[in-house]
């Protein structure tokens, strides 16, 4: 055993105490010699400034290939003799909006993030690249083909679409024919190649300034707003300025851009309108002209529901209440819908709306989405829904395959919330407009699980019947005491 250490005596220790402490001596810190094999470092002061000018030095590559890139884009845009004006409007933009746009509606650093990398467009490109336009490849919206049958049943439930939607030129021209037939004098007219009648009020300056602002928007892909077109939501005439910058000639980036803008500065009243106005009618002509939708369009549309009573107000219902939705439209909205979270209470108030509403084959659609969001919906809702279906009873066209596939859905998701009646006037009603694989499914579901009012099926083994009516038997709990514990042998008492 180690022979421990003696501690010194106990007044030794006291009388250490009471003395100061020497000062001990500095560490050594060990080096490290360096051999000559080794490299040899940097100081770090070295390092930095040397990194300091590779930086700088980058910078200035990367200026000086950005430069050639845009002195190549000028090349291309003078081929179509075009760059001499456009930089002309570029300078008086940037001079006029200056002095018309405040300092609160944004800086060049402050919500101006560059999100046209979303597109995967350059400044330079065309606005309608075949790449930008979404399909079912890309995960946003499934392609359905139809067979003739299924395109007939559908078609006899739409309404010839007569001309085209309602935008915001034709709401201004309106307003202004109005004035000038109450003798107001209702707008001027704009000296140029083509005249265009101006709202009333409007300075000359402000119209011309807007009117630039339109001819950037008509070739935007990526990069910052103008900030004159900042200023439109805060204007008690938003709509006069808005037209004055052509919103049909818009591209589909600039599109999404004030979209974004004005769901999160206009109440839902005004977005409501501008929905209706502007962006409604753009997705329904890009939809007609290319057969599918644009990818910018299409997050503008996600980007709609951030106001879900606007967006519904001013797109979904009108698009249902025309009866003119194309099948194409419905799946692409209805792409939209899935995709994006909703508030119950207001699904519940479309769904209530799209049964009162006169039908069309493509409601179906989104009704189908809303109810496959499992929503709590009031029983109220249930019961329009229920009477919805029911009114079919008597229709004697073809019902297309998509409204047995909603019927289908509302059944398996709200069967628990429907009254025991409301049950069999379904029954009875599948029973006349059928499908040969779409209808037992629903037959299944209306035979099993509770109904509304009524006990679940899994307790029927506690209920006895009373004089004909069912009577719960309510069981006692049992309840152990330790006072009442059975006597437990011990070793000792065993008998063997």
């Amino acid at each position: 055993m180690p022979r421990e250490k003696r501690r010194p005596a106990l007044e030794r220790e006291i009388e250490a105490d009471g003395l100061a402490k020497p000062r001990s001596k500095a560490k050594s810190v060990k080096r490290r010699d360096r051999t000559g094999d080794e490299e040899d470092y940097l100081p770090d002061a070295l390092s930095t400034k040397i990194l300091r000018e590779a930086k700088e030095l980058r910078d200035e590559v990367e200026a000086e290939e950005e430069e050639e890139e845009d002195d190549e884009d000028d090349e291309r845009r003078s081929k179509a003799s075009k760059s001499a004006h456009r930089v002309k409007l570029g300078r008086t933009l940037d001079v006029k909006s200056k002095a018309l746009a405040d300092d609160s509606y944004g800086t060049d650093d402050e919500d101006d993030e560059d999100e046209g990398a979303e597109y995967g467009g350059d400044a330079g490109a065309g606005a309608f690249d075949d790449e930008e336009y979404i399909n079912e490849e890309d995960g946003q919206y499934e392609e359905i083909e139809i067979s003739a049958e299924e395109a007939a049943a559908l078609e006899a439930f739409m309404a010839p679409k007569s001309g085209k939607d309602k935008t915001l030129a034709d709401m201004i021209m309106e307003k202004i024919a109005e004035k000038e037939a109450r003798g107001g004098g209702g707008g001027s007219h704009m000296e140029g190649d083509d005249e265009e009648l101006v709202p009333e009020g409007l300075d000359d300056r402000v119209v011309q300034i807007y009117r630039q602002v339109g001819e950037l928007l008509t070739r935007y892909t990526t990069g910052k707003v103008p900030k004159a077109f900042k200023v439109i939501p805060a204007l008690s005439n938003w709509e006069e300025v808005l037209y004055l910058t052509n919103p049909d000639r818009w591209s589909p980036h600039a599109m999404y851009q004030a979209t974004r803008l004005f769901a999160s500065n206009l109440n839902v009243s005004m977005a409501q309108r501008f929905y209706n106005l502007v962006l409604l009618p753009r997705v329904r002509q890009d939809i007609a002209d290319h057969k599918r939708l644009h990818f910018a369009l299409f997050m503008a549309l996600k980007k709609a529901t951030f106001k879900p009573a606007a967006f519904f107000k001013g797109m979904l219902l009108p698009l249902c209440q025309s009866k003119t939705c194309s099948l194409r439209e419905a799946v692409i909205f209805s792409a939209v819908l899935s995709r994006c979270s909703v508030p119950a209470l207001h699904s519940a108030a479309v769904l209530m709306k799209l049964s009162s509403y006169e039908y069309a084959g493509t409601t179906s659609f989104f009704m189908r989405v809303l109810l496959d969001k499992k929503y709590a919906l009031p029983f109220s809702v249930v019961d329009a829904l229920v009477d919805h279906f029911l009114r079919f009873s008597t229709e004697e066209r073809d019902l297309p395959v998509v409204w047995h596939q909603t019927l289908l859905t509302f059944v398996q998701r709200y069967k628990a919330v429907m009254d025991k009646e409301s049950k069999k006037l379904l029954f009875k009603l599948v029973t006349i407009k059928s499908h040969y694989l779409i209808t037992p499914e629903i037959r299944r579901e209306l035979a099993h699980g509770k109904s509304r009012g009524e006990a679940d099926p899994m307790d029927a083994d506690n209920n006895v019947s009373v004089g004909g009516f069912s009577k719960a038997i309510k069981t006692k709990v049992l309840e152990e005491s330790v006072h009442d514990m059975p006597a437990i042998p011990m070793l000792s008492d065993d008998q063997y």
